[in-house]
């Protein structure tokens, strides 16, 4: 879908951002770990996975996260109950939609997003909880300068590690996240491209009509994925992003999860 005239956000009022955590995935190449524990609650580091975001999302003020699960999922509310108390930060509220439960199996990122939609803010942070970032500021700052912009969506991206090497999006010059075409390895003349790290801000418009025809709330359980939505905005010019050079790791397999409890920290 081409548009003919950018359907950006333009909304000069927000509430106070909410946040929104992917707990939902089945975690098949971390088995057998995975079939005793959902995957965003493997340790690392003396704390389970998911925590490192939540506490980060915290940091930054945020004060009512969403988590979705499906897998083994009523294991996340038996650990963090509804708040997660961290001295010397505000409460972080704690909502659980629970997708397993609820349809039978988990409804992907958009199909996730858009079932918490009703309960989340005007701008709101997306983040994984499989995903290794303890050094992300949840910035205050970068809230304010994504609400006042006309995007609906800001990215994160990280130099692509070696398991995709060939990247996901590109970054123009005026920080416009780039759609293009996806490699299987980088070449010299090309375009760079970089790693959506997962960790994002989202404009409610964005989950609405034009771009996302799945009813606020999901309630027939619709599964979408989020990529083909991000390209077609994109196309659009109604996606920013940033590079992230620090500390981040998709614990994707059993051997990026103990190298990351090997090292020192």
């Amino acid at each position: 879908m081409s548009l003919a005239t950018p359907l950006c956000a333009d909304v000069s009022e927000f509430r106070k951002a909410t946040a929104f955590l992917l707990a939902a995935g089945r975690g098949e190449r971390m088995r057998p770990l995975t079939d005793v524990q959902p995957k965003p609650m493997l340790e690392v580091r003396g704390k389970p996975l998911m925590q490192w975001a939540m506490e980060g999302l915290q940091r930054g003020g945020v004060q009512q996260l969403h988590i979705n699960t499906d897998w083994l999922g009523a294991q996340i509310p038996q650990h963090f109950g509804d708040v997660l108390a961290t001295p010397g930060f505000a409460p972080l509220h704690l909502r659980y939609s629970h997708e397993g439960v609820d349809f039978g199996g988990a409804l992907e990122t958009a199909g996730g997003i858009v079932r918490a939609l009703p309960q989340l803010d005007e701008v709101f942070w997306v983040a994984a909880g499989d995903v290794f970032a303890p050094e992300f500021e949840f910035s205050s700052q970068a809230f304010e300068r994504f609400k006042a912009s006309p995007q609906l969506a800001h990215l994160w991206l990280v130099p692509n590690p070696a398991h995709n090497v060939g990247g996901d999006f590109g970054v123009s010059a005026e920080g416009l996240a780039l759609n293009l075409p996806k490699l299987a390895a980088p070449a010299a003349h090309e375009v760079p491209r970089y790693t959506f790290s997962t960790i994002a801000l989202y404009k409610r418009a964005f989950f609405e009509a034009a771009w996302c025809d799945i009813a606020a709330g999901n309630p027939e359980g619709v599964k979408a994925p989020l990529a083909p939505m991000l390209r077609m905005a994109m196309d659009n010019s109604c996606v920013s992003a940033s590079l992230y050079n620090g500390a981040w790791t998709d614990v994707g397999t059993p051997e990026r999860l103990a190298e990351l409890n090997a090292i020192h920290f």
